[in-house]
């Protein structure tokens, strides 16, 4: 019961921010994260993975059984399927009383590491889709309430089609993504949609790995994002022997760099997460020791984390296929509830809101 009349407050809560100041989110108290949660059912023959078919149900049935609220929901809102703003499921999400986190994702298809075929970045520096992007955030303005917002996930990884190398090379490639952003940014500004919260988010490495393709050359600056954001994933295949690093080595190498570009910007992990059935790491053991050093502050800026609970098809072999859902191996959904149990005090559930200048 008192749950649900907790739900029922903060949906109340947000809900008057539609006529009133638009709210932030604020990081939680010191020392302690919010957790986020993304799900998209696995990939089979009939069913690619869209990265935003997560329901309420799996919402309920994730947190019942980690014990603990989801601070956000995030979910990739992609263009080749509709250019509209995603009302339905950030309504949903707002229902439930946690907070929507969009990927804006301006592409043709999931495929990754070939140019983009239709929203390449000189086409957004140019204009081509302003006018959706501003009905977009006429859109999101109308929502009301806070979103937080990404576009141009891990720029410094060639996997997708707005890294660097498939826009000019070295000499351009980074700077038409600088371009892109801000103007995406800015336009979205213009329209009065306050209630957007920029993340910036990059890989924990940068591939390639060359001087021209660092994070730090695709960084907008401390004005076009209000937090930024880290991908840290373990091994991603079952049989692979790439990605072995423990979740503190990737951070420890990623955070320096990312608090000396960005020193006064909240950090978040938006993924982590390692195949279930690698053969060379223990997903249930990489998990708790990521969970252990996050909850033990040795990150300090880093405000919250996200697991990426998503499998698919990796060839015509079943037994190739990869799973990181945690909800699929007892003992890695154990570790996650014992984690949040043992550390509760330091897990924010509800997120905390404020007005645009407090």
């Amino acid at each position: 019961m008192k749950r649900i009349i907790w739900r029922s407050l903060l949906a109340f809560f947000c809900i008057g921010h539609v006529y009133a100041q638009p709210a932030r989110i604020a990081p939680p108290p010191a020392r302690k994260l919010y957790h986020g949660f993304y799900f998209n059912r696995p990939g089979t023959d009939e069913y690619d993975p869209t990265e935003h078919d997560v329901t309420p149900q799996d919402v309920a049935r994730y947190e019942q059984a980690v014990g603990k609220k989801a601070a956000w929901i995030y979910f990739s809102d992609n263009w080749f399927e509709s250019p509209k703003f995603p009302a339905a499921m950030c309504n949903w999400i707002r229902d439930l009383g946690t907070i929507p986190y969009v990927r804006l994702m301006l592409r043709s298809d999931v495929g990754q590491k070939h140019p983009e075929k239709k929203f390449s970045l000189q086409k957004i520096i140019a204009g081509d889709f302003d006018v959706d992007l501003r009905t977009w955030a006429h859109e999101a303005k109308n929502f009301g309430s806070p979103i937080l917002i990404e576009w141009g996930t891990e720029p410094n990884g060639n996997w997708f089609s707005w890294n660097g190398k498939w826009n000019g090379g070295a000499i351009e490639g980074p700077a038409r993504y600088v371009a892109a952003y801000r103007h995406i940014v800015d336009l979205m500004r213009a329209e009065g949609a306050d209630n957007l919260q920029w993340v910036w988010h990059i890989n924990w490495y940068d591939e390639p790995e060359a001087k021209w393709n660092a994070f730090k050359n695709y960084f907008p600056g401390e004005n076009y994002c209000d937090w930024v954001a880290l991908s840290a994933y373990g091994p991603l295949t079952p049989g692979t022997d790439e990605g072995l690093e423990s979740f503190r080595f990737k951070i420890d190498e990623a955070y320096p760099r990312l608090t000396k570009i960005a020193p006064n910007k909240p950090i978040i992990i938006a993924e982590f997460g390692c195949d279930l059935h690698n053969r060379h790491v223990d997903a249930t053991r990489w998990a708790t020791a990521a969970l252990e050093d996050l909850f033990s502050n040795r990150w300090p800026a880093v405000i919250g984390f996200c697991w990426w609970n998503e499998g698919w098809q990796n060839d015509d072999h079943k037994k190739h296929d990869t799973d990181m859902i945690i909800a699929h191996d007892a003992d890695l959904t154990r570790a996650f509830h014992d984690e949040f149990a043992q550390h509760a005090k330091k897990i924010q559930e509800m997120p905390i809101e404020m007005t645009k200048h407090e």
